[in-house]
């Protein structure tokens, strides 16, 4: 009994292993995360981290460490009748040294500076939001590749199918002709006929194979997996009821156009006046004190500090034409943004009018093959009676394989056209 159980358990698991199946949106996915660009969103993020600690760190204190040493031939001293009166008092005053010399440190810290760290930040995420737009724009496109080698799959193993159908079908009547050879009531030439075309559908079947078994192999590289002994199977055939695109394009013009608005906020921060505190300080000669370093040499610390405002004018001048240039950018975006709506409204009505055409031609199809079938079985039966030779009856059997491989083929071609409609829509 628990061998019995075994084994049913072990067929269970077999028929999940045997009957394993992909679906064309999990290849799409497996493709998009498989893909070496996915990659930059992380590098983007860093990037937007790094530049943004760039600009907060304007606001720390800007030092400055410096060492100098000059000399000078004329230095500030004391006119020659005021030296000659202090020296009789016996002090000696002989001015300023030629040689100077100092070392120190400036230090400055901005209390406002216009705006332009904000309208920095600001920037810099519309600019990180337009990097990742365009980013998706160029993933996205990897559907379309996807799709159309996961169709081109699909439409070659249905070939493969009909080719094995057709073999079975002239295995079949082959037998029934070399029995009828061997009794006389048919000729060899009808028996290598039909033999030869077994074996001519036989090499249709290997070419489309290996055909099948390459285009597999490319679509492995995209998804990264391998797909070997798992079926593709059909997708979902359902019309989007949204027609409204809702492509990464449009979002790329979207932020492309918060980009040229972060800056216009950066043409008015550059008219605005910068407000900070400085100090200087250094240790050396001669000091801030002139007069103490005219009357002595002696190396001394000196402080300097204070409040300044600067204040770019010339940033005015071409302000005007600065917002101009972002105005006109700006045009020229929503343009490229309405050129590709018009045209992909045209393309989404001209595919919608062929999914309505094949949809139309379908309707056919099964009574073309049920026609095309009873055609076939009547031939073969009239060649049992002698009545048409090999000849006809392969007639008959290719008509029948090219209208279920039409049908086959319309069938796949109507789904290929309704996920080009969701790729052009991005639904």
């Amino acid at each position: 009994m628990l061998k019995q159980y075994l084994l049913v358990v072990l067929s269970l698991f077999g028929g999940v292993h045997l009957s394993a199946q992909v679906t064309l949106e999990k290849c799409v996915r497996l493709a998009q995360d498989n893909y070496p660009l996915i990659r930059k969103y992380d590098l983007l993020n860093q990037t937007k981290e790094v530049n943004l600690s760039d600009i907060n760190k304007s606001w720390l204190p800007q030092i400055n460490v410096y060492g100098q040493g000059t000399v000078q031939n004329e230095v500030p001293s004391f006119p020659e009748s005021l030296a000659g009166m202090i020296s009789q008092t016996g002090t000696d005053i002989s001015g300023l040294n030629e040689w100077q010399y100092k070392i120190g440190a400036d230090i400055s810290q901005y209390i406002w500076d216009g705006g332009a760290s904000k309208t920095g930040r600001k920037i810099e995420r519309a600019k990180d939001a337009e990097r990742k737009a365009s980013l998706d724009v160029q993933l996205y496109a990897i559907r379309e590749r996807v799709e159309d080698l996961y169709f081109g799959i699909l439409l070659i193993e249905e070939q493969c199918r009909q080719t094995r159908n057709m073999q079975t079908l002239l295995q079949s009547n082959l037998d029934k002709l070399r029995a009828m050879y061997e009794n006389g009531t048919a000729l060899q030439s009808d028996v290598d006929m039909v033999e030869a075309q077994y074996l001519s559908t036989s090499q249709q079947l290997i070419q489309a194979e290996s055909t099948a078994e390459s285009y597999r192999k490319v679509l492995e590289i995209f998804t990264g997996e391998s797909l070997a002994g798992q079926e593709l199977v059909k997708p979902d055939a359902s019309i989007p009821q949204d027609l409204l695109p809702d492509r990464p394009e449009l979002r790329l013009f979207e932020a492309q156009l918060q980009t040229n608005e972060a800056r216009n906020a950066s043409v008015t921060a550059s008219t605005m006046p910068r407000i900070g505190l400085f100090a200087q300080a250094y240790y050396g000669y001669p000091g801030l004190d002139y007069f103490e370093s005219m009357m002595s040499r002696d190396l001394s610390f000196n402080i300097l500090a204070g409040v300044k405002v600067s204040w770019n004018i010339g940033a005015f001048y071409h302000k005007k034409n600065d917002r101009r240039k972002l105005h006109l950018s700006s045009n020229h975006i929503a343009v490229e943004r309405d050129v590709f709506l018009f045209n992909t409204n045209m393309q989404t009505r001209s595919q919608l009018d062929h999914i309505d055409e094949l949809k139309a031609v379908m309707e056919k199809n099964g009574r073309i093959v049920e026609l095309r079938t009873n055609v076939r079985k009547a031939a073969e039966a009239q060649l049992d009676n002698g009545v048409i030779d090999a000849t006809d009856l392969l007639t008959k059997l290719t008509d029948e394989k090219q209208a279920r491989l039409n049908a086959s083929y319309q069938e796949i071609q109507l789904l290929q056209s309704i996920y080009q409609l969701k790729y052009t829509l991005n639904r």
